[in-house]
């Protein structure tokens, strides 16, 4: 069995053309019989590489999932491929786990769905019948679970080592969307798969655009961001159970139609609002973080944060919950730093000091996400050790317009509030002083200061945000500790002595437009969405299961009218198009009959692998600043020349260190080499330049970086 029949099987099973990010590296090395560790963004599709392979080979694979939620939405997918799967979990009768039993015995299933409590259960009753099956491949999902120092920690998956000590030969590909450096090395060591290759693809998710807004005024704020989204799913997190039947409360007064979700629910309502959501009988739930863990409904389009998350993790699976399907979507976060200072109390862990120092260290990166004036993808990338060269241009941060002015008078009367008050407060109590507050909360002696109420002409979101910009420019620094406070820096004499000017910035505007789907015909991705539905209540399966929202609005650009057409949807498989196309062929040919349209297929683009720019000489870039290098051209020369960047050439050159071609000596000073090495072996990483970074210091280059990764790989291959 060849990769070939696993993008066969991806095609004619699952719809889909080529493999994304990590997923042909992961099927390859699961089919070699080596233990894998996936690391891919939410959406990124992590079950293809395990769900392949199952297919490929003999015998049974057995999926460890930690919600009964993810087992059925699994299954249900599953099957509406063509694929055989079941899942074992308390939600079923004894029957029906007897019924399942039997399909394994006979062969008849392919994946099985199970808890890690199903696997630890007493008496090893059902290691020992799962030493009685041929067994395939365990794939452990959710696998940042088995770590402490992960943001979503749970005991039993710690002792899922007992896979590989009861089934040695058998491969264990482990998948998560969220894994720092430190929870990587522990999924390794905790399911004792030591030389398990890690796959880690890009974090990025660029079709999500990354929102912040002040927390005050949230509801209003909240009700002018859904005014814009009418019709359309999101899910709406709380921090406490009180907050979410609130919020629930006043959303249905303004007439939308959301519901909650919450531990303090029963069952029975928390599972039927739940399904109504993936039914799309309701667009929008309310919830704590109960909700959410592994529902896949694809065609969520937008998150809102109405409180901080714990840390990035999280916010990063829960944002990522949006979105699945490709289309663009939102993610909102209110941010306040009265939230972190709320949330310090509940990260700390009872006797454990240095996992309590690690979640406050969390909280603090997540404060400084909300209080970012800069990229926050980049940010969020940077956060996971991946480097991203230029900004997204998608995220509020990118999208605001500035104006510039001068502010030198501003800023000497925030600097002069800051040292008159002994540099011991904190941004919202210095902006109080500037505005001449009477909260009672101010000191007696700081009223009768000359900069008490000497910018009560600005508005307090503006002094915010003029103090915000002051530190960002190094005019002023803002510890991290548990209550942030404002201090003056190196710069902040020169201006108040009125001998620097200084610039500060202004929104002119919010570029809100989202960025553009492909173009379609609304009416008849509105028909195609009420055959979609009508199918899916027939079949008591989520919509989204029948087909995406991505792939109904192909349809509805490009009006598929034959087989092979519609096989020419991303997302049609043959078992979706033998169960499906004939009814949406159906809907889509009466449609462009009454209105006069015919095929637009042939001017669908077609996907293709990125192609190498050349010059008329039939050089690629690469070789371009390559010749340009061994004429003699310095590197800042040839990115003047080219218009490119620095670490541009410094990336390209690093591709002729890896072949052999340029010495690794004609780009690093042999002096620096050894510690470029030595920090690679420290920061553990071949493939994220910046913890690597981190450990070299200024001194060091990313050029010099890739150049000593080059060769290394070069030596390697050798």
């Amino acid at each position: 069995m060849t990769i070939t029949h696993a993008e066969e099987i991806l095609k004619h099973k699952f719809g889909f053309d080529s493999f994304r990010m990590q997923q042909r590296s992961a099927i390859e090395a699961v089919l070699d019989g080596h233990d894998c560790v996936v690391l891919m963004p939410t959406g990124g599709g992590k079950s293809i590489c395990y769900q392949i392979p199952a297919l490929m080979s003999d015998g049974l694979t057995i999926v460890v999932s930690p919600l009964i939620a993810l087992m059925k939405d699994q299954v249900d997918s599953l099957k509406s491929n063509g694929i055989d799967a079941g899942f074992v979990n308390s939600s079923q009768s004894g029957q029906e786990q007897v019924e399942v039993f039997r399909r394994i015995r006979e062969g008849e299933l392919k994946l099985l769905y199970v808890a890690p409590e199903r696997i630890l259960q007493s008496s090893d009753q059902f290691v020992n019948f799962l030493r009685s099956l041929k067994i395939s491949l365990f794939a452990i999902d959710e696998a940042h679970c088995v770590s402490s120092w992960g943001h979503d920690f749970r005991p039993e998956y710690r002792q899922l080592s007992i896979l590989k000590r009861e089934f040695p030969d058998i491969p264990v590909i482990a998948l998560t969307a969220t894994a720092d450096k430190l929870v990587r090395r522990d999924i390794v060591e905790r399911l004792a798969i030591p030389k398990a290759e890690v796959l880690v693809s890009s974090f990025n998710r660029p079709n999500i655009r990354y929102l912040v807004q002040p927390k005050n005024n949230s509801f209003e704020r909240l009700l002018r961001f859904l005014e814009q989204r009418k019709g359309e799913s999101g899910i709406i997190y709380c921090l406490s159970r009180s907050s979410v039947d609130n919020l629930t409360a006043d959303l249905q007064d303004q007439g939308y139609a959301a519901l909650p979700y919450h531990a303090g629910m029963d069952k029975h309502t928390r599972d039927a609002n739940q399904t109504k959501f993936l039914n799309d009988e309701a667009k929008i739930v309310v919830a704590t973080i109960a909700f959410g863990m592994g529902i896949d409904k694809s065609n969520v389009r937008f998150v809102v944060h109405m409180d901080l998350p714990k840390n990035i993790e999280s916010y990063y699976q829960e944002t990522g919950r949006a979105g699945r399907d490709g289309l663009p979507s939102d993610a909102l976060l209110m941010f306040s730093w009265a939230d972190v200072l709320k949330l310090k109390k509940f990260v700390e862990v009872d006797g454990d000091n240095s996992q309590s120092t690690i979640m406050l260290k969390k909280l603090d990166r997540m404060g400084e996400f909300g209080d970012l004036r800069s990229c926050r993808r980049r940010y969020l990338l940077n956060y996971f050790s991946e480097e991203m060269s230029e900004d997204c241009g998608n995220c509020d941060n990118c999208l605001t317009e500035y104006e510039k002015f001068d502010g030198t008078v501003i800023a000497q009367k925030a600097l002069s509030a800051v040292a008159r008050t002994g540099q011991r407060f904190g941004l919202n109590y210095i902006v109080d002083i500037l505005r001449g507050s009477n909260s009672q909360k101010i000191r007696d002696e700081h009223k009768n200061l000359k900069t008490f109420g000497v910018g009560s002409d600005i508005k307090k979101e503006d002094w915010v945000a003029y103090i915000k910009d002051l530190v960002a420019q190094g005019y002023l620094k803002q510890n991290s500790g548990e209550y942030p406070t404002l201090a003056l820096a190196e710069r902040s004499e020169d201006v108040l002595r009125g001998g620097a000017k200084v610039e500060l910035r202004t929104k002119a505007d919010e570029l809100a437009q989202r960025p553009k789907a492909v173009s379609y015909d609304q009416p008849m991705f509105d028909l195609l969405r009420a055959k979609r539905k009508e199918i899916a209540a027939r079949e008591d399966l989520p919509p989204y299961i029948i087909f995406s929202d991505a792939t109904l609005t192909e349809m509805a650009a490009y009006f598929p009218h034959t087989k092979e057409e519609m096989l020419n949807v991303a997302g049609v498989g043959d078992a979706k198009f033998a169960k499906y196309g004939a009814q949406f062929l159906a809907v889509i040919t009466e449609h462009c009959a009454k209105r006069g349209f015919t095929s637009r297929m042939g001017s669908k683009p077609r996907k293709q692998a990125s192609r190498t720019k050349r010059t008329a000489t039939g050089d690629d870039t690469y070789t371009v600043s390559y010749k340009l290098f061994r004429s003699g051209k310095t590197i800042a020369e040839i990115a003047a020349d080219r218009g490119l960047g620095v670490s541009t050439i410094e990336n390209h050159l690093s591709r002729f260190v890896e072949k052999g071609e340029i010495g690794l000596h004609e780009l690093v000073d042999p002096a620096k080499v050894e510690a470029i090495r030595t920090a690679i072996r420290e920061a553990d990483s071949e493939n994220a330049l910046s913890p690597i970074k981190e450990i070299l210091g200024d001194d060091f280059t990313y050029g010099e970086i890739r150049a000593v990764l080059a060769d290394i790989t070069r030596t390697a291959n050798a």
